[in-house]
């Protein structure tokens, strides 16, 4: 909408909507940079899409890397990015996000909220690619006690699924958890885990990790810098002045429509359209329309929305931050990443019949999905994997849920025949791929697809085996997941500039006005760097857009 006359509710030098990492980030930069700012959410609680997630973030070269002995070469960098993204984004913004990327994390540890990890040996998603790092790149918070928020403890949005009183665990922690029936390790780390959930209820502390643990941090930062966040406020619309500058927002609180201004500008990080269903079916490939999304409920296009109205271009809409998932029968959609790594398992079709490499990045996964059409698709495995390795948060020695097999989402028979007339695909087919599937495991080598090639194949595998990806499936009853094609969220959003200033068709710039996170045209293209390689790029183009708008760019 164009302003028509100069009044205004609230003015502010400017305004983050939205409060993810990206738009937090954001905010405290602008903040830093001695603009009052604010933050607007839609939501009655903080934290967006990545108070749900792992909470990881890949920004290579940052400090906490560097202080484990793991600097790259620029030019190993941009090798990297180069192979994974190609030409699909601009090369100015990818050489922002290299350069600003380590200054951003280096300023966030100026604050003593703001303290991170690396996570060990997480491979990056294309490790063989030139500049690839098995080790990995990605880092995540330290754990944090909620407690040190006060009030704001209560509106940090929740995690999806509730885990037991006093339990904390890291991505660090998960990976050898997993293992807890395989190696002394994964043990000893299961006897700290409880040690510190017992520390953690004597002293009432309130630990929490991942996504969680990463907002609430930077809310601390932020309350501390001074920049108000004003809940249950969405966004209706931009305000444009009549050369199509952006001059604020029109906003609804209290159960009223608000003109806030904004002298320097307004940076939008909304998140994508995961649950906006008229528009995944607009612009989502055939077999992603459904909603199987593990984003935040809020998440309907806002900020996109809002930004094609006054004239910004957009790009990459037909994408997502892919997750082959699969839909409790309470209606949660969980993720499926460990799993796909476990030995004596496979993902078939409806043919009965393998398609793809199971433990590739989650990303890949799902595009040789969509390409093929392989919906239906089931996660197989035999009565060994049940009993060695957590399946869908089920930990081994832990029978799957009545509602599981009630619904049909867990389907099992005592033999691969049974099994495949369970789920429907033709009986043959279904035998001569498992025991297809054996032999590649005995000769430790996945001829049809590689599984096991790539270090990050193996990250979540099983260290005792030769080959930690591979393993036979013939121990009876044999059990068999649906797996959904879901996401983190949608790819695709307003096109921006390496100042991460929206653009419009024409590559003109909309004054006034910035773009961030899934809000935004993913700078990882089609593909996926690595873990947190969609949170990392959020923030380092929210810090990149508030220096931007208090004139340090």
């Amino acid at each position: 909408m164009t302003a028509t006359e100069q009044h205004w509710d609230h003015e502010v030098g400017f305004l983050v909507v939205g409060s993810g990492a990206g738009g937090l980030t954001a905010a405290l930069a602008a903040a830093d940079r001695g603009l009052d700012t604010l933050v607007i959410e839609k939501a009655s609680v903080y934290g967006g899409s990545t108070a749900l997630s792992g909470g990881g973030i890949w920004v290579p070269n940052n400090p906490t890397l560097l202080r484990e002995g793991l600097g790259d070469s620029r030019a190993d960098v941009r090798a990297y990015l180069d192979a994974v993204v190609g030409d699909r984004v601009p090369a100015a913004n990818l050489d922002a996000f290299i350069d600003e990327g380590p200054r951003m994390l280096a300023f966030l540890e100026t604050s003593p909220h703001l303290r991170f990890q690396w996570c060990a040996g997480y491979s990056d998603y294309h490790p063989e690619a030139p500049g690839g790092r098995p080790a990995g790149r990605s880092i995540e918070p330290l754990p944090v006690d909620l407690k040190q928020l006060g009030a704001d403890e209560g509106l940090l949005r929740p995690a999806a699924l509730a885990t037991p009183p006093g339990l904390f665990i890291t991505s660090k922690d998960f990976v050898q958890l997993n293992m807890v029936t395989r190696t002394w390790r994964a043990r000893w780390t299961a006897l700290l885990t409880g040690l510190r959930a017992i520390k953690a209820i004597v002293l009432r502390r309130h630990m929490d990790t991942l996504g969680r643990a990463l907002i609430a941090r930077l809310r601390l930062a932020v309350r501390d810098a001074g920049a108000p966040l004003w809940l249950d406020t969405p966004l209706r619309a931009l305000i444009t002045d009549d050369t199509g500058a952006v001059l604020g927002v029109l906003a609804e609180r209290d159960g009223r429509e608000i003109r806030i201004r904004a002298r320097a500008g307004v940076l939008l990080a909304t998140g994508g359209f995961e649950y906006n269903q008229a528009m995944r079916k607009t612009h989502l490939p055939e077999g992603g329309r459904d909603n199987f999304s593990a984003a935040s409920a809020d998440n309907t296009g806002d900020g996109i929305i809002a930004g094609e109205k006054v004239g910004a271009a957009v790009d990459l809409m037909d994408d997502a931050w892919w997750m082959p998932s699969f839909q409790r029968p309470e209606g949660i959609n969980q993720v499926l990443v460990s799993e796909r790594s476990i030995p004596r398992s496979i993902i078939v079709d409806s043919t009965g019949r393998r398609f793809t490499n199971e433990a590739s990045p989650y990303v890949t996964f799902v595009h040789a999905q969509l390409a093929g059409s392989h919906d239906p698709a089931w996660l197989v495995f035999d009565a060994k994997a049940k009993s060695r390795y957590p399946i869908g948060g089920i930990v081994p020695g832990q029978k799957f849920p009545a509602s599981w097999t009630a619904t049909g989402l867990v389907r099992s028979a005592p033999d691969i025949a049974g099994l495949a007339t369970a789920i429907g695909v033709p009986v043959d087919a279904l035998r001569d791929t498992v025991g297809r599937f054996n032999g590649f495991a005995r000769e430790g080598h996945d001829a049809d697809f590689g599984r096991g090639v790539s270090a990050y194949d193996n990250y979540y595998g099983d260290p005792t085996l030769a080959t930690p990806a591979l393993d036979v499936l013939d121990k009876g009853p044999f059990y068999a997941l649906r797996v959904r094609i879901g996401d983190l969220g949608t790819k695709g959003g307003l096109v921006y500039n390496a100042d991460a200033q929206v653009l419009r068709a024409d590559g003109s710039t909309i004054p006034g006005l910035y773009a961030v996170g899934n809000t935004s045209a993913a700078v990882m293209g089609n593909d996926y760097a690595g873990a947190g390689a969609t949170i990392g790029p959020a923030m380092v183009f929210g810090y990149i857009g508030a220096r931007h708008a208090a004139g340090q760019r």
